[in-house]
């Protein structure tokens, strides 16, 4: 195999709203963190164990803006996207150092707005499911290359 791959899927809750920064031109984007766990067993003190994971997260023009529409702390999202690292300066001149998933493909998978509207289960069919991928292959969306 020749080529390489950098694609990331996580399905986590916002540990924040998100925060929207917008540019001149009208371009903008969204950042949020993703909260990931794992539980299992301690097998020596048979204690259960969650822990989580932290995820930066970036979200680009209209998909940011339905992000910050629709999206709070503590909801659940299904997020694809790809792997980024960046450095910047700090104030105390130190160079600071970060790796973000920058997300192409996103579905909603539960809103606090949701539940407090419908009070009820879910129903499938309902999940808001957004398609942002800039650079499109000319494949269908659910087709695989393999």
């Amino acid at each position: 195999m020749n080529g390489t791959l950098n694609k990331v899927m996580l399905i986590g809750h916002l540990g924040d709203d998100v925060k929207m920064h917008y540019f001149d031109g009208g371009n903008c984007i969204g950042r949020f963190q993703l909260a990931t766990n794992e539980v299992y067993i301690n097998k020596t003190t048979n204690e259960k164990i969650t822990s989580t994971e932290w995820h930066n997260l970036v979200v680009r023009n209209k998909a940011a803006e339905l992000c910050e529409k629709y999206l709070s702390k503590g909801d659940k999202i299904y997020v694809e996207g790809r792997l980024k690292s960046r450095q910047w300066q700090a104030e105390d001149g130190s160079t600071k150092y970060t790796t973000e998933i920058q997300v192409t493909e996103f579905t909603f998978l539960s809103t606090k707005k949701d539940n407090e509207n419908n009070k009820q289960i879910q129903n499938p069919e309902s999940v808001k499911n957004t398609n942002f991928d800039a650079q499109n292959s000319g494949l269908p969306v659910n087709d695989l290359p393999f």
